[in-house]
């Protein structure tokens, strides 16, 4: 098996490769000049943006594990082609280079109405608007439409290894106007690559699935573990499943996050 991943030098791109390489999974990574990758791991200059480029970077690869994407600028246009446009170019390439890889695409959460009457499930009706979930959405719908094997894991946050990530949230709820006991659907960096390793066998073959861990964290808890002095409230909370995905699927499928919650993560010191 041999699997090139895109976005290797993101938020989980090198993360997950490690751990798909300590597992003796056969790893190539997409990477524009100039960029290195973890050790172990094959690297294949090229763009998604780039279709000339894509060829070499597919050629012989029994899966692509699809991360590239950009997420936060006020660019929409590098939103668009990056995430649609880079995904068809992409598509295309595995249809005519590699038609048998399994073809794995990372989506997201934020798709997901913030006044559903549930957490989000996989089957329900999807409009967003802004740039980042819209775009991830046609990118869904490309690849569906393909004639490849396919998956989509939808993810939620993703926090742990140092990444900084979930120290940066507080703030960032806080400037939205997130109310403290709003909760939101995470998972640790460990359990992206659970998910990976369980979709890479065929798990979620043309599915779309949530992945998140055991627990949705409430803000004020995720401020209190990254000591950020967020505020109190007792009002109403006016959209009691914002930010939360129902998880149902992937346990039935298979899927079992090996760190449950974020408090275990604590304990275990891997944040």
């Amino acid at each position: 098996m041999t699997i090139l991943v895109t976005g290797a030098t993101g938020l989980v791109g090198p993360r997950l490769l490690g751990r798909l390489t300590a597992a003796g999974v056969e790893c190539r990574a997409l990477v524009r000049p100039g960029k290195e990758v973890p050790g172990g791991v094959e690297r294949v200059e090229g763009d998604i943006l780039s279709p000339d480029s894509l060829p070499a970077a597919v050629q012989g690869v029994t899966a692509v594990v699809h991360l590239a994407a950009v997420f936060r600028t006020r660019d929409e246009d590098q939103i668009w082609a990056v995430n649609r446009e880079g995904t068809r170019n992409l598509i295309a390439a595995v249809g005519q280079h590699a038609p048998e890889a399994r073809f794995l695409l990372a989506s997201t959460s934020n798709v997901y109405d913030a006044d559903s009457p549930h957490p989000g499930r996989e089957d329900d009706p999807v409009a967003p608007t802004l740039a980042y979930p819209a775009s991830k959405i046609e990118a869904e719908q490309l690849l569906r439409a393909s004639a490849l094997t396919w998956g989509i894991l939808r993810l939620p946050f993703i926090y742990g290894d140092g990444d900084g990530h979930l120290e940066s949230l507080p703030e960032l709820a806080a400037g939205m106007g997130w109310h403290p006991a709003q909760r939101l659907s995470v998972v640790h960096h460990a359990d992206i690559a659970t998910a990976f390793r369980l979709a890479l066998t065929g798990a979620f073959d043309h599915r779309t699935v949530n992945i998140a861990d055991e627990s949705a964290p409430s803000i004020y808890e995720l401020a209190q573990i990254v000591g950020y002095p967020y505020g109190s409230s007792a009002e109403p909370l006016p959209q009691p499943w914002k930010g939360q995905m129902d998880v149902g699927l992937a346990r039935r499928l298979g899927f079992t996050p090996t760190i449950s919650t974020v408090h275990q993560a604590v304990r275990h010191g891997a944040l």
